[in-house]
């Protein structure tokens, strides 16, 4: 993939569980981070969890790589969460902001934390969750603040004013803590998590190759769009 011309500061992690693609990106010096989660494991057909993890971080061993927990039950979720931290060093263990009945996870999340196990905190939509993650990160392990913008975007709300006011506060709170833009839509969104403020975007491969068509002459990728449309007719075979 050829460099991009957005002369970008935030990190860029790719999300997906394809062993091959997953590799790729690794590989890639634009890309600092990975991500998955058991939603893209079990469309990537994962039937052993534990098994593609350990094999994954054989060979992605220096960038930050986050696995998250999948129990329901906090006592069980943090059984969970110290085994994938031990794993290796590169591991961020990713945590849901609350469980399937609405309970509320920051009483583990405070404890992982303190415990020095380093957290995603993922799921996170609503202003109040961002408040409560921060303040129970503080002081503890590094960390990620993951907040689904895109899918707050899916709702008809702008989500630039609460990711901007987000980072502000993870910065205020502490130097240890990430705020993630999450669910991204379209190559438009990196460039505006970087305006925010953001610390880390994820987004898929296939949308990190579109970085390479930033700043692009928009007269030649009108033209280029009409040489495609005249192809694909011709190659249909169209006639009137």
């Amino acid at each position: 993939m050829n460099p991009s011309p957005f002369a970008h500061k935030i990190k860029i992690y790719s999300d997906g569980a394809d062993k091959a693609s997953m590799l790729e990106m690794a590989k890639n010096p634009q890309i600092q981070g990975l991500t998955t989660n058991p939603t893209l494991m079990k469309k990537a057909g994962i039937t052993d969890y534990k098994s593609f993890c350990k094999d994954i971080l054989t060979q992605i061993k220096q960038k930050p790589i986050s696995f998250e927990v999948f129990s329901d039950e906090f006592g069980e979720m943090k059984r969970q969460a110290l085994e994938i931290n031990s794993w290796a060093d590169n591991v961020y263990v990713k945590i849901p902001i609350t469980n399937s009945e609405g309970r509320s996870s920051i009483p583990l999340v405070k404890e992982l934390a303190q415990k020095g196990v380093k957290l995603n905190v993922t799921a996170i939509l609503a202003w109040d969750q961002i408040i409560e993650t921060t303040l129970a990160l503080k002081g503890g392990a590094p960390s990620i603040v993951s907040v689904f913008a895109g899918r707050i975007a899916d709702t008809g709300r702008d989500p630039i004013p609460m990711m901007t006011a987000a980072s502000e506060l993870c910065r205020a709170v502490d130097k240890n803590i990430e705020l993630l833009w999450a669910s991204s839509r379209e190559a438009l969104n990196i460039v505006q998590a970087e305006q925010c403020g953001c610390h880390i975007i994820t987004a898929t491969p296939d949308l990190i190759k579109k970085m390479s068509m930033f700043n692009k002459d928009l007269t030649q990728l009108s033209l280029d769009t009409v040489k495609m449309f005249k192809a694909d007719a011709e190659a249909a075979g169209f006639s009137l």
